[in-house]
């Protein structure tokens, strides 16, 4: 949620903020509007209730008819009372739900325009070359080394849905755990997170509950699959006041859903685009001035661990329209997929500033240079993509021999006991 207060003082950055998104700016302008008659109905049920408050004691002190007269007045002042409080209540629910419903504000530098609008930062390594052979896809040497098996997916569950079996479960275990291992040595606390969460946990992350096309919902106990544990890890320290005074680092280890509903024709084949699987997810609170470096640190974590798989890629900064309304910033990590011929996204990292915390309610306490205190503040939160199912398919692809086989990452070797190869059965 963006902060009024800021947005009535500074409207033309929330405008270019939306423009650049390419959202309505007019909303700004709404907004504004909201919150001056929020404050106006607010003044005059204050100003009615005082009067009523007074009237009270004039009642108290007459006698006669003065006392009846005076009762009728209060009768007709608690009319004004009682509308003038639905008046600012009703303000008051419609600026909340149009500031909900605004995008965060990006970041300065961030590029404008949509999904084909996005600035490649740098690329690291180089993509292979296969002189000798025609590389095959993920999905056919998954099934040559008997790792994945999308037919009785679907005969089990339906379409986009997979077993991974053999070397394929030992890989992604193997993989999660060399992440959640990095995580730990840098800091970050281990969690195994719920993958069911509340609408106000789901909704207080920034994700649309009434019209998000992309998430699960079990309406029988209003509850929402997670499509990722950024949720739960967000929705963790919801209305507490936290010390932020070091980064609070959780690495949330989970099975994730989503519905793919825009997806149709995209990606059908394998386990590119598919309505379940696991994912190592870093999440962080920090401070505000801190919230930049600390963004880095997570692009550089991603960074180490598609090094430990060795696999060529590339980074990109993310378009202010391909941002979710969360992020302020956004970063992808892509790996080279050769059978596709192109980048294709592994991890993101996010900066999502007092965003999600100010609809969370997640708070730090602030002191002044005297040590006096000095209220509280929201905090920022952050997350990022450790590892997840989706790189078994450049893993597979980047690292496959002319036969079908594929030669393990050395750092994944100590996971899988040893195994330096994926056999063809």
């Amino acid at each position: 949620m963006i902060d009024v207060r800021d947005l009535c003082e500074n409207p033309e950055k929330y405008r270019a903020s939306q423009s650049a998104r390419g959202a309505q700016p007019s909303v700004v302008d709404a907004v504004i509007a909201a919150d001056a008659a929020r404050k106006s109905a607010i003044s005059s049920f204050e100003a009615l209730r005082a009067a009523q408050n007074a009237f009270g004691k004039k009642v108290a002190q007459a006698k006669g008819e003065q006392k009846q007269a005076l009762l009728a007045e209060v009768k007709e002042l608690a009319a004004q009372v009682k509308a003038a409080s639905a008046a600012s209540d009703a303000a008051s629910a419609e600026q909340d739900a149009l500031v909900r419903s605004m995008p965060n504000l990006i970041s300065d530098g961030v590029p404008a325009g949509g999904e084909d609008d996005y600035i490649v930062l740098k690329t690291v390594g180089t993509p292979r070359e296969f002189p000798h052979f025609t590389p095959k896809d993920h999905l056919e040497i998954g099934e040559l080394i008997g790792a994945i098996d999308m037919e009785r997916g679907a005969k089990v569950s339906g379409s986009r849905f997979y077993f991974l079996k053999g070397v394929g479960a030992r890989l992604e275990m193997a993989l999660l755990q060399l992440a959640m291992d990095q995580a730990i040595e840098a800091g970050f606390t281990p969690m195994i997170t719920p993958t069911l969460v509340l609408p106000e946990t789901m909704a207080g992350t920034g994700f649309d509950v009434e019209h998000d096309a992309e998430i699960y919902r079990l309406a029988d106990d209003d509850l929402y699959l997670v499509g990722t544990s950024e949720v739960a890890l967000a929705g963790y320290h919801g209305n507490e006041i936290i010390n932020v005074n070091e980064p609070v680092r959780y690495a949330g280890w989970s099975s994730c859903y989503r519905r793919e509903a825009g997806s149709h024709g995209k990606d059908t084949r394998g386990i590119i685009r598919v309505h379940q699987f696991n994912k190592v997810e870093m999440f962080v609170y920090t401070s505000v001035e801190k919230a930049t470096e600390e963004h880095q640190r997570l692009l550089a974590w991603e960074e180490e661990m598609l090094a430990k798989v060795e696999l060529p890629y590339r980074v990109i900064d993310t378009a202010a329209g391909d941002l979710g309304v969360s992020a302020a910033r956004k970063f992808d990590c892509e790996a080279w997929v050769p059978t596709q011929d192109a980048y294709r996204e592994l991890t993101s990292t996010s900066n999502c500033t007092s965003y999600q915390a100010r609809r969370l309610n997640i708070r730090e306490r602030m002191t002044n240079d005297d040590g006096t205190k000095a209220g509280t503040r929201s905090v920022a939160t952050l997350n990022g993509t450790l590892a997840t199912t989706r790189w078994i398919v450049a893993i597979l692809e980047h690292h496959q021999n002319a036969d079908g086989s594929v030669n393990v990452p050395v750092a994944l070797r100590k996971y899988l006991g040893g195994m330096e190869v994926f056999p063809v059965l």
